[in-house]
């Protein structure tokens, strides 16, 4: 057994390429449109998981359903979770391009963050945690993670 891809749907195709490609900085691998089923699949990977290349896994898919539908409760899916070499510097550019730090990282290890369509995401220090340091230190959590 070997783990390919976790799925979310998405509501905006647009809000959502921007989001993870444009300010997450994944990259758009492949993508599948089925007119039959009215959907389209778009594949993302890290931009430094080579797996993702090689095995084609591990991913992430977005599904958009091209009927609206309306998705609540992103947060009953649980969470995404990458690894960063710089937790503080990838929380600073995020907020920079308007992304809120639902979870700062206070611990120097691990932050929170949402796309648009309410799916958490966790980012974790690779390595050693960063020492606590300002103005993550007092930053406080904002909304739900």
């Amino acid at each position: 057994m070997r783990y390919l891809h976790t799925m979310v749907r998405v509501a905006d195709v647009d809000a959502s390429l921007d989001f993870y490609c444009n300010k997450l900085g994944l990259k758009e691998v492949r993508r599948h449109t089925n007119e039959n089923g009215r959907f389209t699949l778009i594949f993302l990977a890290a931009p430094g998981d080579e797996r993702a290349a090689d095995e084609r896994a591990p991913l992430l898919e977005l599904t958009y359903n091209w009927d609206p539908e309306d998705y609540k409760g992103g947060r009953n899916f649980g969470h995404l979770a990458y690894e960063v070499d710089d937790i503080y510097a990838t929380c600073q550019t995020l907020m920079d391009k308007g992304v809120v730090i639902n979870r700062p990282p206070r611990d120097g290890n691990m932050a929170f963050i949402k796309s648009p369509d309410g799916i958490s995401i966790e980012l974790l220090q690779k390595g050693e945690r960063k020492v606590p340091a300002e103005p993550w230190l007092s930053m406080p959590n904002t909304g739900s993670w």
